[in-house]
């Protein structure tokens, strides 16, 4: 017996956010040290054609996620090392990263395009869970970086919020002459926290490449790294609401092609156009953005007080 519509459009929901998911999360990281980064986009692209690259060479995908993870990471240091240690606007430091990633991931892979990769992630069932009336389908009936992004969301959250590091990266990212005058290292903590940041991002593109769309093809994240900063303001820096608002973007995401698919069965669907449907998500992350300025005029939402302001210590 075939499942329900509504239980296929939410595990599509999850398989299509998590990539957006692992994005968001490293954002929220970034940002709760105080340092905004917009080359989200394009640490995600080269993560997708490293781990794509990597994994045609080795033939193994955790050997691609590996690769991503670094190749991310070192996108991230990039950033670090011109918003932190230069104290370079961070607004023009990230879309910088953004462009170059862009470029870079387009001459890396430009050989490569359209090849399906050799060893890619497949969906595996959780036993027992997976088994579970309705939500077995939706939460454990997928792939290994699915699963694992539920262990990170959960991680996250108790980091943040219940330990002592947490607090200190909270500290950072609200006062960080005075929690530098508390004797909590500043610049490690925003170098640690943007290169986890990057090391996140680069997974969410390795997703891409090797799960969702197992191949390689130029500027497939398609966004998604924007819309993932939008998620953090969504989310308002909290990692728990990260995953369902991930989870409600990839689901509008995955309507769009649902709907195409549905159009040959209710004519009066043939009618919407398909590039409208791909507008979905966009129309959507605007909507939010604007719902959230309007809130932050009423009261403080969870911004970290010093998000994008360069800390100079002998101005303390």
């Amino acid at each position: 017996m075939s499942d329900p519509l509504i239980v296929i459009l939410f595990a599509t929901a999850v398989t299509a956010g998590t990539p957006l998911l692992y994005a968001a999360l490293g954002e929220i990281f970034t940002e709760r040290s105080g340092v905004l980064n917009l080359g989200v986009e394009g640490m995600m692209l080269v993560g997708a054609v490293v781990g794509y690259i990597a994994t045609l060479q080795s033939q193994n995908h955790w050997i691609g996620v590996f690769a991503a993870m670094a190749a991310g990471g070192l996108m991230a240091l990039i950033h670090a090392v011109l918003s932190i240690t230069l104290r370079a606007n961070q607004v023009v430091s990230g879309l910088a990263l953004t462009i170059f990633g862009t470029g870079l991931s387009s001459y890396m892979g430009k050989s490569f395009v359209g090849q399906p990769v050799p060893d890619q992630f497949k969906p595996i069932d959780i036993p027992v869970l997976s088994q579970l009336p309705y939500i077995g389908k939706i939460f454990f009936s997928h792939d290994a970086l699915v699963y694992l992004s539920f262990v990170i969301v959960a991680a996250a959250w108790v980091f943040i919020f219940y330990t002592r590091w947490g607090l200190n990266l909270r500290a950072v990212g609200e006062n960080p002459a005075a929690a530098d005058s508390m004797g909590i290292p500043v610049y490690l903590t925003r170098y640690s926290s943007v290169i986890i940041g990057g090391v996140l991002a680069g997974v969410g593109g390795a997703y891409l490449s090797l799960a969702y769309a197992p191949s390689w093809i130029e500027h497939m994240t398609a966004g998604r790294g924007w819309i993932a900063v939008a998620l953090v303001i969504f989310a308002v820096w909290h990692p728990g609401k990260a995953l369902v608002g991930s989870y409600i973007f990839g689901g509008v995401d995955s309507l769009g092609f649902r709907i195409q698919a549905l159009g040959e069965k209710a004519s009066f669907l043939k009618d919407i156009s398909p590039f409208f449907l791909q507008m979905f998500p966009y129309i959507l992350t605007m909507i939010v953005l604007i719902l959230i300025t309007a809130e932050t005029k009423k009261r403080r939402v969870g911004t970290p007080a010093s998000l994008g302001i360069p800390y100079d210590r002998e101005e303390r």
